[in-house]
């Protein structure tokens, strides 16, 4: 820092590298986490009490009595665990951040960033908490290549592990990134050539670096790098391929970038930073993660010598089922974390429920299994005012320590839902989903377009229309048949709607199709292939606001068939020189390559 922070070139600073990377065992940690508690709960008789520990004889007499994390098999111990771990990455961050500041300031520079990159699946790290201390949130979204971002994309898809498979995976690890700070933010490594080993070697095929890089930016990214210059010539990433070979000549990996640098260069301010639209909420909790690692609704085939199976992946399946159903319905989601709704915690803001909803119709709410009771009644308040909840499985099961609530489920929304459950199945195999009489329509509803086949899998909560709500959908099924597998009920000026099972892609996208139009969203009414600008599946349109207030559109064709979409207003081609060059009138077509992507800037007339 001291040799560095007067350079003119240096605009920034990045410290640390994807924090969080392992949880940490060693005795001083652990040593840490007792005093941590110590300093929380005060007595040993207030931790007995609030973790339940008369049982199988963990109650405590004295601090020394707490045992080590290895073989755990209490959840609200894990939860506390997890919580303190990304606590230490974060103190970590912010501490190495006043240093670089200090000596930054030393020097009498005042116009540098401080951020670091996370990977979001990293277990050690909260992305909302570690960038409280930080200038600009940044991420490394690593992702599957070559036909595993064509569409229509098959279902299921891959598992997905540290990189992400499929086209919207892009568009949500984005989200992700906007979501840690509500601002647009850097890509600090992305795919350069292939990435892994020497077995998993699937470069891009031309044209789909420009379309992942665009996809970035169009939901906010003010700056890609990839990872590497040059492809390292010994050790573990010898294989992970750089802009250069290890022959270190341009080769196709260089010129496919060259073109995008090209294009940015075009493009110039109006897509840096832009702020994507955003028709759907999708609320994403990070103590849920904790909580559903540990507790989750899927077996691991790997559970080792564990009391319970721990799937790290189990509350990011639930997220993605409806961040892929948004992205299929041709709807831009909003991410936004619990703490950005309520005050308390690192990274907590607080926001008006009122607000939300005239901003977010529709809010996705999918395996929130960790709640404090100040962020069910915000939910519960945001229906009231105008918003039109979803409530997936799992949700509002557990109190802020993994305690179960007591009250009827979904504890503290039941009575706005109009409908509630007691008991709850795993499923071994998925079920026929069939409509009820609701999904036909009237009264106020629309139409639910079930799409042929449509499955529910892995859960089933026992629902009851109890309160009144409407029977959306059911399950043909001896037993199941009995419950609702959708319910939905008005609530003040808004709505709640509880789905009681984990919905198949073409079912989670029709359904939230189906969430808009029931809202009073002003995207009510048009298709998804209106939204798609009247192009085929394989086509996706993305939308934002630059800082000068223009509005710019990026429209994919994510396919070896070349497509074709009808412009729906007047706009320029922003890569053919700025905004007066080329161009389109409303209702002309625009014409899209094989792994094509067009950046569009609207113009007045």
């Amino acid at each position: 820092m001291e040799r560095y922070a007067a350079h003119p070139a240096v605009i920034g600073y990045q410290v640390d590298n994807e924090p969080g990377l392992h949880l940490i065992h060693n005795p001083g940690t652990f040593e840490a986490f007792v005093d941590h508690l110590r300093g929380r709960y005060g007595t040993v008789e207030a931790l007995n009490e609030a973790w339940g520990l008369t049982y199988w004889s963990h109650r405590l007499s004295r601090w020394a009595d707490l045992w080590t994390p290895h073989g755990n098999a209490q959840p609200q111990y894990d939860l506390a665990w997890r919580e303190f771990q990304t606590l230490c990455t974060s103190d970590l961050i912010s501490w190495q951040a006043g240093v670089v500041r200090e000596v930054a300031a030393a020097a009498g520079r005042d116009d540098q960033f401080v951020m670091t990159c996370v990977s979001y699946t990293r277990p050690a790290v909260d992305e909302l908490g570690v960038g409280a201390d930080l200038d600009v949130a940044a991420g490394n979204p690593y992702y599957a290549m070559q036909d595993a971002l064509a569409l229509p994309a098959p279902d299921p898809l891959p598992q997905q592990y540290w990189t992400s498979t499929g086209t919207w995976t892009l568009v949500h690890t984005a989200d992700r990134m906007f979501a840690s700070q509500q601002a647009p933010f850097l890509i600090t490594e992305t795919n350069a050539a292939a990435i892994g080993g020497a077995a998993v070697n699937f470069p891009a095929w031309d044209g789909q670096w420009r379309q992942a890089a665009w996809a970035f930016v169009a939901r906010g990214a003010r700056m890609v790098e990839y990872w590497h210059w040059h492809t390292l010539h010994a050790g573990t990433e010898t294989y992970w391929g750089g802009v250069l070979p290890h022959d270190q000549q341009p080769g196709r990996v260089y010129e496919q970038l060259a073109q995008l640098g090209a294009e940015l260069g075009a493009a110039g301010a109006t897509a840096a930073g832009l702020h994507p639209d955003a028709q759907v909420g999708l609320l994403y909790s990070v103590p849920s993660k904790w909580g559903l690692s540990f507790q989750p609704h899927t077996a691991s085939a790997d559970d080792g010598n564990r009391p319970y199976p721990v799937v790290e992946g189990t509350y990011d399946g639930l997220v993605a089922t409806w961040a892929r159903g948004a992205f299929d319905a041709s709807l831009a989601t909003r991410l936004v974390h619990d703490r950005q709704l309520v005050l308390g915690g690192a990274g907590g803001s607080g926001a008006s429920p009122e607000e939300v909803a005239a901003e977010l119709p529709v809010l996705l709410v999918p395996g929130l299994y960790v709640a404090s009771d100040e962020l069910l009644d915000w939910l519960d308040a945001y229906a009231t005012a105008g918003g039109h909840l979803v409530l997936g499985i799992r949700s509002a099961y557990a109190d802020e320590l993994a305690r179960a609530r007591l009250e009827v489920k979904p504890g503290r929304l039941a009575e706005a839902a109009g409908a509630s459950y007691q008991e709850f199945s795993n499923l071994d195999a998925p079920l026929p989903l069939v409509p009820r009489a609701a999904a036909r329509g009237g009264a106020g509803l629309p139409a639910l377009d079930l799409p042929d086949g449509a499955q529910a899998r892995t859960w089933v909560d026992g629902l009851r229309a109890d309160g009144g709500a409407e029977e959306l959908l059911g399950y043909d099924h001896p037993h199941f048949g009995r419950f609702p597998a959708v319910t939905t009920a008005a609530r003040g000026a808004g709505r709640v709607t509880l789905v009681g099972t984990e919905p198949d892609a073409a079912t989670a996208a029709a359904l939230v199709s189906w969430a808009v139009d029931a809202s009073a969203s002003s995207a009510a009414g048009t298709s998804a292939a209106q939204r798609r600008w009247d192009g085929p599946a394989s086509v996706t349109v993305s939308s934002g606001t630059a800082h000068d207030g223009a509005r710019v559109h990026v429209v994919h064709n994510w396919s070896w068939t070349p497509a074709s979409v009808v412009v729906p207003v007047a706009a320029s081609d922003l890569l053919a020189g700025g905004a007066a060059a080329g161009g389109w009138s409303a209702g002309e077509r625009l014409d899209l390559g094989a792994w094509d992507v067009r950046v569009l800037v609207e113009r007045s007339a």
